[in-house]
């Protein structure tokens, strides 16, 4: 198994490293790659050193697997050029998920419909991802109608630059700005860039991604939020369902759904949170209640760390099924 990482250096990247090592995927050569400045560095991983090289040079090398995270632009220009020679690519970036010939994969979701014919595989935007490990069992059993959801996004979504601006801030020093606006005892209604409609792109990613992967009759409005935290990305969710429920029933599918915690006893004030999501590929999910002013409605509040189960984890998931189900070629 030759497998490259597309985009090493960044914090994503860094993440995938962790998520690898503590994976069941046992990689015979590992191809650290990165941008031309950090191209000849020396990189640990898993207690041995590499040396980062360039995209071509990782393209000669045709790795079995090159997953991507380095954006969207460099995916668009070297994805394909690695599935020409034979490798799977998995795309973190946006640059893939609604090409109608890329399959948009959640593995617990529809992992299922991947293939050995599947060169590029998209990886789904954070928010979806946690957003829909929560709602797919919901809808299987009572077909979810509307989802109306407002996220509450880590700094850590943006990058390094984004950290450096709250660490700068919360020691009051001058410095780089990620943000149009501070981000220290702040939250910014604005991820990502606007659109004509209103919305901004990450708000969209919610509907069209949400609508590829689960179902295109859902309704699905969107706020997103940039707050001030570390640990993960947390989303209130409403929605509504066709068919009527039970809350104990609705529990008993979450916790029945792999990759998924329940923490939903408020008597013992136990609901999630994003300090304690951190470093976790679990999606956190509580303050589960019905919505009295709509028929067949639900509320929920769901957190995940985004750099993990968002980002990492999925991605590594993802390859770990194409493994264990001979869907490399």
């Amino acid at each position: 198994m030759k497998l490259a990482v597309v985009g090493v250096t960044g914090i994503v990247g860094q993440e995938i490293l962790k998520v690898l090592k503590e994976s069941d995927i046992e990689i015979d050569e590992f191809i650290p790659v990165a941008s031309e400045r950090s191209i000849g560095k020396e990189l640990i991983f898993d207690n041995k050193k590499y040396i980062i090289t360039g995209i071509q040079n990782a393209i000669d090398k045709k790795p079995d697997v090159a997953i991507f995270s380095a954006g969207g632009n460099t995916s668009l220009e070297w994805a394909e050029k690695f599935s020409e020679v034979g490798t799977t690519v998995i795309d973190n970036s946006s640059a893939w998920r609604m090409d109608e010939t890329k399959k948009l994969i959640i593995p617990e979701i529809n992992g299922h419909l991947l293939t050995k014919s599947d060169k590029i595989i998209a990886n789904p935007n954070c928010s979806t991802i946690q957003m829909l490990m929560v709602l797919s069992p919901i809808h299987k059993k009572y077909n979810i109608q509307r989802i109306v959801v407002s996220t509450y996004q880590s700094i850590t979504g943006t990058g390094m630059k984004a950290v450096k601006q709250l660490e700068n801030e919360y020691n009051d020093v001058d410095g780089e700005m990620a943000y149009n606006y501070r981000i220290h005892q702040n939250a910014i209604p604005h991820c990502d860039d606007f659109l004509e409609n209103g919305y901004t792109k990450e708000e969209m990613k919610l509907v069209n991604e949400t609508n590829k992967i689960l179902d295109s009759n859902i309704s699905i409005t969107a706020t997103a939020v940039r707050i001030p935290v570390m640990g993960g990305h947390s989303e209130s969710v409403n929605i509504t369902l066709e068919d009527s429920f039970k809350i104990e029933d609705v529990i008993q599918e979450l916790n029945d759904f792999p990759g998924v915690v329940v923490q939903n006893d408020n008597s013992k004030l136990d609901y999630p949170m994003p300090y304690f999501s951190r470093d976790k590929d679990e999606v956190f999910v509580g303050r589960i209640r019905k919505d009295y002013s709509c028929e067949n409605s639900l509320n929920l509040w769901i957190v995940a760390d985004n750099l993990r189960k968002g980002a990492a984890t999925n991605t590594v998931q993802i390859a770990s099924h194409l493994i264990k189900n001979n869907l490399i070629s």
